[in-house]
């Protein structure tokens, strides 16, 4: 049986998976549960993945596969729940062999769109390179997908790395802490964490060793969604 706390952090990395491709950081779950520091939030992960809930893969805390939902959160309606595994650096072991067999089933070739700068934005590639296997259940909602590959660091605290392939959804709309593909003066693009001020648009890193950028609406226009991430090594 899972405590209030450990039931609303599990609930939250799910949706947070299913919604990214990628966990949450520390800092998101301390603040989504209104915790004082992370301390708490790594006494939680601890006890759900010793109850089975969940698993850390390696040894950054964004590295975590959920195995299970309770009956609570869909667990039950869901017969046959295999682990989505979001990889967030080198494993110290392989990941389970279903968990690989998930990420196989019902892949689709998707172009390779060029490069996204997860730093100081370069120049928007629009030609294809060429295609990678992406499994199915990252393709969510309606519209078109397509793959980039990521240059830069800036993203290293939402799980994403230099050389990984980002995979987004087209879209010229985005929520407040979307990561994104933004174009800049139609000329400019880059892979960041949106969110929207009055009349300007902030464009996020997620290390800080980046500042925000802020530009006017005018400025920013969005070309699509994260929804899944594919490791590099």
């Amino acid at each position: 049986m899972l405590t209030k706390k450990q039931l609303d952090l599990l609930e939250f990395i799910h949706k947070r998976v299913q919604r990214d491709g990628v966990p949450p950081s520390f800092d998101e779950m301390k603040e989504a549960l209104d915790l004082r520091s992370k301390s708490g939030i790594h006494r939680l992960i601890t006890a759900l993945e010793e109850r089975g809930f969940i698993r850390r893969l390696a040894h950054r805390a964004r590295a975590i596969e959920i195995l299970k939902l309770p009956e609570s959160l869909g667990g039950a309606a869901q017969p046959g729940f295999a682990p989505r595994v979001i990889e967030g650096d080198r494993p110290d072991r392989p990941a389970p062999s279903d968990a690989r067999q998930v990420s196989l089933a019902y892949a689709t070739e998707l172009p390779v769109m060029g490069r996204i700068a997860a730093g100081v934005p370069i120049e928007a590639i629009s030609q294809q390179s060429h295609t990678v296997a992406v499994p199915g259940q990252m393709l969510s909602g309606s519209g078109e997908h397509y793959a980039l590959e990521v240059k830069g660091d800036s993203m290293i605290e939402a799980g994403i790395n230099d050389g990984d392939v980002v995979v987004i959804r087209e879209t010229s709309v985005a929520n407040n802490g979307d990561i994104v593909v933004a174009l800049i003066d139609d000329q400019e693009a880059t892979l960041k964490r949106y969110m929207k001020r009055g009349n300007s648009i902030a464009l996020e890193a997620a290390n800080p060793a980046y500042e925000p950028r802020i530009f006017t609406e005018d400025k920013v226009r969005i070309q699509g969604r994260l929804v899944g991430l594919i490791r590099s090594y």
